[in-house]
């Protein structure tokens, strides 16, 4: 690289961590520039208000507030990068204070070039320079694995009951999403050792099918028919959401119910890639439509539910992280629906969105060409 290119690429990152985002738009919330980081994930907050946030090429870094990073956190695991695939979600247990347990999600290679989602629960052993895993133990993994690069989805989330919630992409193979004998293109819920719960809707199934012995998968599945679910919450009436980005045009939020059939591939609010129609919901009935669906798309990264007094007039809503659409989007909810109400500009891609301790928000951008995605806290404007 010339000594112009490096004093360009310097300056790039300079006015990069400079720039305030309400600086440049009429915006409700000032956006700080906090730190930065190579192809940034996700995040979530541990109890002394430090942030785990995860890298796509498999790093894990404590990060406090201030912007000061850890090294890398030691132990792990091996994840397959490329494409969509690489390190994915965290999410702290419940109990986190008393166990120590942290959950990732993961692309993990497989036999013969196929890869899939894999979920590993750890200890993390916070040390003064950062922290290491021990006693990691792989608790779920997509089923098949199947080659190519997109469509993970792997969102963890955890409930007020503790049980874990997984959104599974259908790894763009189409109709695995309607397969009972795969759990791609599906919505999980499992307990926290990755166990199947008595109560789930399909588990008397393995009983029932006699071709389907007691390694199969109908017991994890929650709902099927999503396509690539990449953001999930539960709003404050226990309600659960889930965002995935559609096809060529049709991204949607669902209200996710108990054995529901969202009708992917065979129904969509968009079309294939290549111009082909999918028949839109209407002509399906017994398939459940969108909350809301949108085209143009905003490419959903991640979905919250707004708990905190810091900003009183979002109390309740969902956000989204929009990719695409360089947008933090705001949704309100009203008991079994929801509508878009508004859409901040953020100019870049958002990859996630969390609620800190004292209710300031916190955001991922994604990549942005040769320059890191920032970390960002946004609070109320002046």
């Amino acid at each position: 690289m010339t000594i112009n290119r490096l004093l360009a690429s310097a300056l790039s990152v300079f006015l990069m961590m400079s720039t305030d985002v309400s600086a440049q738009d009429d915006l409700p919330f000032d956006a700080s520039p906090v730190t930065s980081f190579d192809e940034p994930w996700a995040l979530a907050f541990l109890p002394d208000g430090r942030m785990l946030v995860t890298e796509k090429k498999g790093n894990l870094y404590i990060v406090t507030q201030d912007g000061e990073k850890s090294r890398p956190v030691g132990g792990m695991p091996d994840v397959d990068y490329g494409g969509q695939g690489g390190l994915g979600d965290v999410a702290l247990h419940p109990g986190f204070g008393d166990n120590g347990f942290i959950y990732l999600s993961y692309a993990e290679g497989g036999i013969g070039g196929t890869r899939g989602a894999a979920v590993t629960r750890a200890v993390l052993n916070l040390t003064e320079r950062g922290g290491y895993l021990s006693d990691a133990e792989v608790i779920w993994r997509q089923y098949p694995k199947v080659v190519g690069f997109g469509h993970y989805g792997h969102r963890l989330l955890f409930d007020k009951d503790g049980y874990l919630w997984i959104s599974s992409g259908d790894r763009q193979k189409f109709t695995p999403a309607q397969d009972m004998q795969s759990n791609i293109g599906k919505i999980l819920r499992l307990n926290d050792d990755g166990s199947v719960p008595d109560d789930n809707p399909f588990v008397n199934y393995i009983d029932q099918d006699p071709l389907v012995d007691d390694e199969g998968v109908y017991g994890q599945i929650w709902s099927i028919g999503h396509r690539n679910p990449l953001g999930i919450a539960i709003d404050l009436d226990g309600q659960l959401w889930v965002i995935e980005m559609g096809p060529a045009g049709g991204d949607e939020l669902n209200r996710v119910v108990r054995g529901g059939n969202y009708g992917y591939p065979i129904i969509s609010s968009g079309d294939h890639y290549d111009g082909r129609d999918i028949p839109d919901h209407d002509t399906r009935r017994e398939y459940l439509k969108p909350a809301v669906w949108w085209t143009p798309v905003i490419s959903p990264g991640g979905l919250m539910v707004y708990s905190g007094k810091l900003f009183d007039d979002w109390h309740g809503d969902l956000l989204v992280a929009g990719l695409s659409s360089e947008a933090l989007v705001r949704l309100e909810v009203r008991g079994d629906e929801a509508r878009e109400v508004n859409r901040y500009p953020m100019g870049a891609r958002i990859r996630g969105v969390a609620q800190g301790p004292d209710g300031a928000l916190w955001v991922l951008e994604d990549e942005r060409g040769s320059s890191q995605g920032r970390l960002l806290k946004l609070t109320p404007a002046n």
